[in-house]
């Protein structure tokens, strides 16, 4: 039987981002700019999720927010301005 590691390396997600990362995107059509705090897999049925620390707060809905949670599709990472 193998080890754990060798289970996971082979049979879970890896992440395509690192911590750090800066990345551009849209989240509810609002266009923002940050740094990656995590990608990983909360869960199978929502799959992979990629939350952003914002440069500048987004105002939605008469809400204030610092970090948002997008999709793969949703932003690209920030070459230059």
């Amino acid at each position: 039987m193998s080890n754990l590691a060798d289970y996971f390396a082979k049979n879970r997600y890896h992440p395509s981002y690192t911590i750090g990362d800066r990345v551009f995107g849209h989240w509810n059509k609002i266009p923002f700019v940050g740094t990656v705090g995590n990608d990983s897999v909360v869960n199978e049925e929502e799959g992979p999720v990629i939350s952003v620390l914002l440069d500048l707060p987004i105002l939605h809905k008469e809400k204030i927010h610092n970090i948002v949670k997008v999709k793969h599709k949703d932003i690209k990472p920030l070459i230059s301005f």
